[in-house]
């Protein structure tokens, strides 16, 4: 298989680049690509010295460069060694000029001000980090997400992902021997959330978190009946306290998030502070 040089250039941190490149890629199998990351390109002395890499590593250039005599030199220069370059968001920032009548700004790293959505989501991630695990219960009712679910259901990761988009987030473990506090069935600003997954699933992932501290492997953590019953209590405590459920059998972290995100959103749209009925997923 021939292998492929990929440079990403940025005059920002590449955020944006990267992820287009990753779902971009995604879409091919076993391809072998040697990714080149070049953020915060704003110069034409930092432009050149990075067409010295490109060129000994020929291949195909993406990138975000919203400056014109920057953007020139760097197709010029492609051009000259026979290589294709490929504005990412160029396309998009077309159409929305025409759709909505003026021009882009053309300032590089603009999505990145401090705005006052940024600092939401800053408070969004402190939230979070202090009340994972069942920790802070006292504050949850400030939370705009609760996810309930056994142990190693992606509680901390969904949540710490959704921060990241600015939903203030708490978790709880479901625990047989353990019931949660009473505030969780008292919430009404928050939507609580179930996080299910097959017991064969939840049995093979807690093995390897088992194997991976080094920890004796047979446990009642890991007993297929032990843990069948926990899914099952867990799995009762939703419906009969009319959470919806996600079940993230096969779910990565981003497409749980985004399932968590649409729930959200529709109880926002129907005006409600509690959710009602179960809504299995």
């Amino acid at each position: 298989m021939q292998r492929l040089h990929l440079h990403l250039l940025s005059d920002s941190t590449g955020e944006t680049l990267e992820m287009i490149a990753k779902a971009a890629l995604a879409q091919f199998d076993d391809a072998d690509v040697v990714r080149h990351f070049w953020p915060m390109v704003r110069s034409m002395q930092h432009l050149d010295r990075i067409m010295g890499e490109i060129a000994n590593n020929p291949g195909l250039v993406l990138y975000t460069l919203v400056n014109t005599e920057t953007r020139d030199r760097l197709e010029q220069r492609c051009a000259a060694l026979g290589l294709p370059s490929v504005a990412a968001l160029d396309a998009v920032t077309d159409a929305l000029e025409q759709q909505l009548g003026q021009e882009a700004k053309g300032r590089p790293g603009r999505q990145h001000i401090m705005d006052e959505a940024y600092f939401a989501r800053v408070d969004a991630i402190q939230f979070t980090i202090a009340h994972d695990d069942g920790i802070g219960w006292e504050n949850w009712e400030e939370a705009d997400i609760v996810l309930a679910g056994v142990s190693r259901s992606s509680k901390t990761p969904t949540a710490i992902y959704l921060a990241n988009r600015g939903y203030k987030v708490a978790n709880i473990p479901v625990v047989v021997e353990s019931p949660p506090p009473p505030m969780l069935f008292g919430l009404r600003r928050p939507l609580v959330v179930g996080l299910t997954t097959s017991p064969e699933r939840l049995v093979q992932v807690r093995r390897n978190r088992l194997l991976s501290l080094n920890q004796v492997a047979e446990t009642a953590y890991v007993d297929s009946e032990h843990v069948t019953r926990e899914v099952q209590f867990a799995r009762r405590m939703f419906a009969d306290n009319g959470w919806p459920v996600i079940d993230v059998s096969r779910r990565s972290i981003e497409e749980t998030a985004a399932a968590v995100i649409n729930l959200y959103n529709e109880r926002r749209a129907s005006g409600g502070d509690t959710t009602v009925g179960a809504k299995p997923i």
